[in-house]
């Protein structure tokens, strides 16, 4: 294996630990924080409800159930929280010597890699062993954030030379995007069919 090779190869795993490692602590992050804001909303809306007689519709009152039984799946992880918060911190320390590895590498000029290659795999591994697969709704697109705006990941856009459009947004992204117009969209020709009969 040549040296680019090697560099490519430490940049392809240092996206899969870095990201792996905001993914758990995306998930510690919703299941800790998540049922707080839950809980504020559903008070200061029933307060206000309290008041405006119009809060009290049909409409708010199924809006409130459907967030309380996104609240009881969120406590479903709440058990196992501290595993994803250490799991996560294992994974930077990996992700941390992934990039002193990669240095280490760049700044050679031997032509025998195979310390380096040696050293690779066995991050790679106690990657593998660390990982927790179940992740819970949504960690995917609070992990890109927490990769591509939070983390320094210079070095691996280095190697991989990170798009925009095509690497920073998640596909599930644009499928919510594109659903969102599709239902304002269909929302509104019924409404400006009325608008434009009238007229």
């Amino acid at each position: 294996m040549n040296k680019e090779n090697l560099l490519n190869d430490i940049a392809e795993t240092g996206y899969n630990v870095g990201f792996g490692s905001c993914k758990h602590f995306a998930t510690f992050d919703i299941v800790t924080k998540t049922p707080g804001w839950i809980g504020f909303i559903s008070i200061a809306f029933g307060v206000y409800a309290l008041i405006f007689d119009s809060l009290a519709d049909k409409f708010y009152s199924a809006t409130f159930v459907i967030i309380g039984v996104i609240g009881l799946y969120i406590a479903l992880y709440d058990e196992k929280k501290s595993n994803y918060e250490e799991v996560g911190i294992e994974l930077r320390k990996l992700y941390n010597a992934l990039r002193q590895l990669y240095l280490k590498v760049n700044c050679s000029n031997q032509t025998n890699f195979d310390d380096y290659i040696k050293e690779l795999k066995e991050i790679e591994s106690k990657y593998y062993n660390a990982t927790i697969s179940k992740q819970i709704l949504f960690s995917d697109w609070y992990a890109h954030y927490k990769f591509f705006w939070q983390l320094q990941i210079d070095w691996i856009h280095k190697q991989k030379n990170f798009r925009f459009f095509r690497d920073k947004i998640p596909l599930s992204g644009y499928i919510a995007l594109i659903l969102a117009v599709l239902v304002l969209v269909t929302s509104l020709i019924p409404k400006l069919k009325l608008f434009y009969g009238c007229a």
